[in-house]
């Protein structure tokens, strides 16, 4: 019997490395192609693509631009003829403690709105037609706890990834029928980026410490967020849209969790 997402196409923005690349590796494994969107990490993006297989593409644009988005997106169409499924996992931050508000300037929140809240937006106008044409569109935006809970690296940060959140449901509900609109929210996220900043040593301690700060007794990986992800785009899923899953290992049921460091990224 053969996989309903069996030859799909989906773009998968930061798709070359941590999050982006387990989402990749998902989808591939479901015999779907994937358009590895990269920045900057050309190395990791075309080694992803030729690993997974499926026909997938790394395709480099600055999705801070709407030039690069419909790039991308012509990019796609172009070399499958469809766009099934958008992730919108891109995005950045500056770490200021919450309380130092002498930390951010207007050109911090502007420069991360940009990438988490403004090309998400872009690369859902830029998708849409193809998107609306498929029979399984699908939108998943890669939000976090810190736009739930004003918490996190940065109060900027948290402001991009609460618009991020909002703008979710928004476009759920006026881009509804053709195109399903989710997000997830992370919290913390063991990926290769905190393990080169830390080192193999200070990487274990972090994840030891948010293990035993969260209900699950674990610290979210990549995979973690990958799957729930998959599942959102999966056409089994096709009831739900304008969600937002929180993937923190249970750690927001703790009341105190804003006051506790090292949440997310």
């Amino acid at each position: 019997m053969s996989d309903v997402m069996q030859g799909a196409v989906a773009i998968v923005t930061g798709g070359g490395t941590g999050i982006g690349a387990a989402v990749v590796r998902r989808l591939a494994a479901r015999g779907v192609s994937c358009v590895i969107n990269y920045a900057n990490s050309r190395d990791e993006a075309e080694a992803l693509a030729a690993e997974v297989g499926q026909g997938a593409i790394a395709v480099q644009a600055d999705i801070v631009g709407d030039a690069a988005c419909r790039a991308l997106a012509l990019a796609a169409t172009e070399a499958f003829g469809r766009i099934d499924f958008l992730v919108n996992n891109a995005g950045k931050t500056k770490f200021a403690a919450h309380e130092d508000l002498d930390a951010l300037d207007a050109e911090d929140f502007l420069d991360i709105y940009r990438l988490n809240a403004i090309a998400p937006f872009q690369m859902v106008r830029a998708c849409a037609p193809a998107l609306r044409a498929s029979p399984m569109g699908a939108v998943v935006n890669v939000a976090s706890v810190a736009g739930v809970f004003g918490m996190g690296s940065s109060v900027a940060y948290a402001a991009s990834k609460g618009a991020l959140v909002t703008m979710t449901k928004s476009l759920a509900r006026v881009l509804a029928p053709e195109i399903r609109v989710n997000a997830v929210a992370p919290g913390y996220v063991a990926t290769g980026w905190y393990e080169k900043k830390l080192g193999e040593e200070g990487f274990a301690k972090l994840n030891a410490k948010v293990a035993s700060s969260v209900p699950m007794g674990f610290a979210t990986g990549p995979d973690d967020v990958a799957g729930p992800i998959e599942m959102l785009l999966d056409p089994m899923s096709r009831a739900m849209t304008g969600e937002v899953l929180l993937l923190d290992g249970g750690g927001h049921l703790d009341v105190a969790l804003s006051q506790r460091p090292g949440r997310d990224g």
